[in-house]
Formats: C-alpha cells, structure tokens, sequence
C-alpha cells in the first residue's frame, strides 16, 4: 500500500474541497502529489483502476474522485486506465460514521471486476482509505477476476473510527 500522508490538516481540507465542491484544480494537485511519491521502480504494474463510486453518489457529484486521482498518473507514466473494468455491483451506504466492523460488512461483496483485468498488475487508486475495508473488497473481486497482483495507491491514510469506550455515553 502506497499512501503517502495522514488525513489531517490541510489534506483533509483539500480533499473535502474536491468532494464537496467539486474543485478538481485541487484533485489535481492531489494526484501530483500522490504521483510524486510513486517511484518508478514501484511501477510494477500494468494498469490503474480508480475505486468505482455508487451510481447515486456519481450522480449526485458528477465525478469519481478516484478517477479523477488516476487521470493523470495513468497519463504521465503510460499506464493503462480501464476504470470500467472495476465496478460496484450493488449501492452500498456512505463509509463515514461506520465503525471497521461495519464497514466490511457495507462493502462486502459489493464489487465485481471484468476478465479485462485478467493476468494483468493493477494499481488501486483511492482518495483516502480509513480500515481499508473498501479497498480489500475491491482487491478481493479483482483476485477472483483473474488480476495477477494488486496494490493501493491513496493519497492520504485517516485513522480507523474509534470504538465507543465500555461504560461511556453515546
């Protein structure tokens, strides 16, 4: 897993500003950032494939930030980007507020991959990954299609949700 910093202060800003105000100036100074810290010797890999959104959140916004991380990546290295070859079978609820147990438990079995990726190297490209549930579901249906290897490559780690404290108040 390739993920080169913390979700804090000013990433989370910056990836807040891309999600909800649609600012994909940002998005690409985000993918620059990831780019630079992906050496070339680290490219041992045939292809990147951007984490899909559910069609109701594509909808809504109106792009995949994931996408729109790989675009240039893909672009600037001569990558193959068949982002269709990854995609969520079923509508999943939003990740945020989920503890890690419930989180597996949302995307489990929620992505499904095409023989596209078939013997091929694939690289997982994600905005930020928490416990990395999402990530493992869609590494998970990529294997069982036939993908030869797959690493993630994220801009940014957030710590897992906590868990509420024996004895404490919600």
């Amino acid at each position: 897993m390739r993920v080169p910093y913390r979700y804090a202060w000013p990433l989370d800003r910056l990836v807040a500003r891309v999600l909800v105000a649609g600012d994909l100036a940002i998005g690409a100074v985000l993918s620059a950032l990831l780019a630079a810290h992906i050496r070339h010797d680290a490219l041992a890999v045939d292809a990147l494939l951007p984490v899909p959104l559910a069609q109701s959140r594509l909808r809504a916004r109106g792009f995949n930030q994931a996408l729109e991380l790989a675009r240039p990546i893909a672009r600037a290295r001569a990558l193959d980007l068949p982002h269709r070859a990854l995609a969520r079978c079923r509508e999943t609820s939003t990740q945020s507020g989920l503890d890690a147990a419930a989180r597996r438990r949302n995307v489990r079995g929620a992505f499904t991959a095409s023989g596209e990726v078939s013997g091929r190297r694939i690289a997982l490209v994600d905005d930020v990954v928490t416990t990395g549930a999402t990530v493992a579901a869609c590494t998970r249906a990529l294997l069982a299609a036939g993908a030869s290897s797959v690493e993630v490559w994220a801009v940014a780690r957030a710590p897992p949700p906590s868990r509420p404290q024996a004895g404490a108040s919600a």
